[in-house]
């Protein structure tokens, strides 16, 4: 029998809860080809926000993701006309390293803007240890930044071997493993362990019953980041998941805001 939820039930009851926002540290923005999204603009995207009760979503544009040519200038672009509820990584193409070292030479002009690094690897066809990324990692190690990596299991550009190659490597980032190498659930969960400076993503995720309770039993709560794609996932699926789970008001808390607050520091305050 799961144990009651009084956030749960003030959820169903109000939609939203004002005393527990959420944090999505996990989206993207704009037109995506061979996909159709009716909530793809900022607009229409802040607006389903504030009616389920997200507060901030830091996200990559997919134009930064995919289209060198626009690269992160899409992501500044959005962050300012909602400088409120948004925040971007800064996208990281291993592909192009004149646009790397630029990027990174502009980022502190953008502190208002940027949370971090995002690297997609399976994308991009290079793995994350690839001297390729070196200046990024280096760049993300002397400051101390978040960087969201898009993970998942048996990938040779991002499995579970190679975010143990760059955790070995740079202490200092807070690598955010996006989609917890799916699959391989108990290496994720080895990961979080022997490196304190790792966290999991819960995007993706939820799409297998169980894990986050697996999570949560063997790692507490305090590095697990909620994340949903949007807007490639309902946030109505995602929250629903979360509050379904067969874990504490206390771990359902750590996971919407508490650890997002303390990872993202004073960056979403300022």
């Amino acid at each position: 029998m799961k144990r009651q939820s009084l956030l749960k039930e003030e959820f169903y009851l109000k939609g939203k809860v004002e005393d527990c926002p959420i944090y999505d540290l996990h989206g993207h923005m704009g037109p995506f080809y061979g996909a159709y999204f009716p909530y793809a603009d900022i607009s229409s995207m802040k607006r389903i926000m504030d009616k389920v009760g997200v507060k901030m979503l830091a996200f990559c544009h997919h134009y930064a993701l995919l289209s060198p040519d626009i690269g992160n200038i899409a992501n500044v672009e959005a962050v300012k006309r909602f400088p409120e509820n948004f925040r971007a990584y800064l996208l990281i193409n291993p592909n192009y390293p004149e646009i790397i070292e630029k990027d990174l030479e502009a980022f502190s002009d953008y502190s208002d803007i940027y949370v971090g690094l995002k690297l997609l690897p399976d994308y991009h066809r290079i793995p994350i240890s690839n001297i390729a990324y070196k200046k990024a990692w280096e760049f993300a190690e002397e400051r101390e930044l978040i960087v969201l990596v898009h993970t998942w299991g048996s990938s040779i550009y991002d499995g579970p071997e190679e975010v143990r190659k760059v955790a070995e490597k740079y202490h200092k980032v807070k690598i955010l493993i996006g989609h917890s190498c799916h699959g391989e659930w108990d290496k994720a969960i080895r990961l979080t362990k022997d490196f304190p400076n790792v966290y999991l993503d819960l995007c993706a995720v939820l799409d297998d019953r169980g894990v986050l309770e697996k999570f949560v039993a063997e790692l507490g709560s305090d590095r697990i980041l909620f994340g949903t794609d949007f807007p490639w996932f309902s946030y109505y699926y995602y929250i629903g998941a979360v509050l379904g789970a067969d874990i504490t008001d206390e771990d359902r808390r750590n996971i919407f805001y508490r650890n997002a607050e303390r990872l993202l520091q004073k960056g979403i305050n300022n």
